[in-house]
C-alpha cells in the first residue's frame, strides 16, 4: 500500500483530503496537532471496508527542531513515503498595520517554514527512492489578493514559487511537485464569510457557487496519481471559476 503525509490532516481540507486518499487505496498518515472524532470514524471506516488506511500521528509542525528526527520516526513504522501534502496553516486575518509582531511570525512559520523544512526531510529520502509525490496547498488569494489577508497571501505565494523551484530541483529523480490553489471553500475557515461578503464571492464565480472540499480533495488525488506523472511545476486552481 502506498503511503502518503497530509499534514493538516485531521479536519477541513485535510481531512477530506485523508478520506478521498484512502478511498483511492492509499494508506494515509494524517498528522496533526490532536485526532478528531471525524478522522477516527474515517480511520474506523478504511478498517471496515478494506480499503485504504488511515492513521493518525501526533505533531507539532512549529517545532522544526523535531521535523527530522519525526520524518524517522514516519520511515520506520511506515516505510517509503511516496506522497506528501503540505496542507497544514493558519488561515488568521488582520490588515497589516494593525496585527501583532508575533501573530504575523506565527503565520510565515506554520505556512511557509515549516512545510519548507518538512519537504526538506521528506524530498531526500524520495531522491534516495527514485520517486515521489509532493502537493504544496496555496490559494487563489496568492494570486488575487483580499483585503486584511496579506501576510497569509505572502505565505501562500511562497510555496507557489517554492513548488516551481523544487520541481526542477528533483525532477530527474523521478519527483513531482505541485500546487493547489482552492478558492473560497465551506470549511470552518471560511465560517465567518457570510451575507453580503459570501454573496459577493458566489456573484463573482463562473459557476455561481463555492467549491466543496471534496473538489480540491480530487484534485490533490489526481496530483498524486500516476495520471498526473508528467505534471509538476504547475498550480491547479480549483475555484468553481471565481478567477477566471
Amino acid at each position: 500500500m502506498r503511503n502518503v503525509v497530509v499534514t493538516g490532516g485531521t479536519r477541513g481540507l485535510g481531512l477530506g483530503m485523508s478520506r478521498q486518499l484512502a478511498a483511492e487505496g492509499w494508506r494515509v498518515i494524517a498528522v496533526g496537532r490532536r485526532n478528531s472524532d471525524d478522522l477516527t470514524a474515517a480511520a474506523e471506516a478504511c478498517t471496515r471496508t478494506g480499503q485504504g488506511a488511515i492513521d493518525f500521528r501526533a505533531f507539532d509542525l512549529t517545532d522544526s527542531k523535531a521535523i527530522p528526527g519525526f520524518v524517522r520516526e514516519l520511515r520506520k513504522d511506515f516505510g517509503a513515503i511516496l506522497g506528501l501534502v503540505n496542507n497544514a496553516g493558519l488561515g488568521t486575518s488582520g490588515v497589516l498595520g494593525a496585527m501583532r509582531d508575533s501573530d504575523i511570525q506565527k503565520l510565515v512559520h506554520l505556512n511557509t517554514v515549516a512545510p519548507i523544512l518538512l519537504t526538506k526531510y521528506m524530498v531526500r529520502k524520495m531522491m534516495a527512492d527514485g520517486a515521489g509525490r509532493i502537493v504544496n496547498v496555496s490559494s487563489i488569494i496568492s494570486s488575487t489578493g483580499y483585503s486584511g489577508l496579506s501576510v497569509y497571501a505572502a505565505t501562500k505565494a511562497s510555496m507557489v514559487g517554492f513548488t516551481r523551484s523544487l520541481a526542477r530541483e528533483v525532477g530527474t529523480f523521478g519527483i513531482t511537485v505541485n500546487a493547489i490553489a482552492p478558492g473560497f471553500v465551506d470549511t470552518e475557515m471560511t465560517d465567518g464569510l457570510t451575507g453580503k461578503d459570501r454573496d459577493r464571492v458566489v456573484r463573482r464565480a463562473a459557476l455561481k457557487r463555492l467549491a466543496e472540499v471534496s473538489d480540491v480533495a480530487n484534485g490533490v488525488a489526481f496530483l498524486l496519481s500516476d495520471k498526473a506523472k508528467n505534471i509538476t511545476g504547475t498550480v491547479l486552481t480549483v475555484d468553481a471559476g471565481s478567477t477566471a
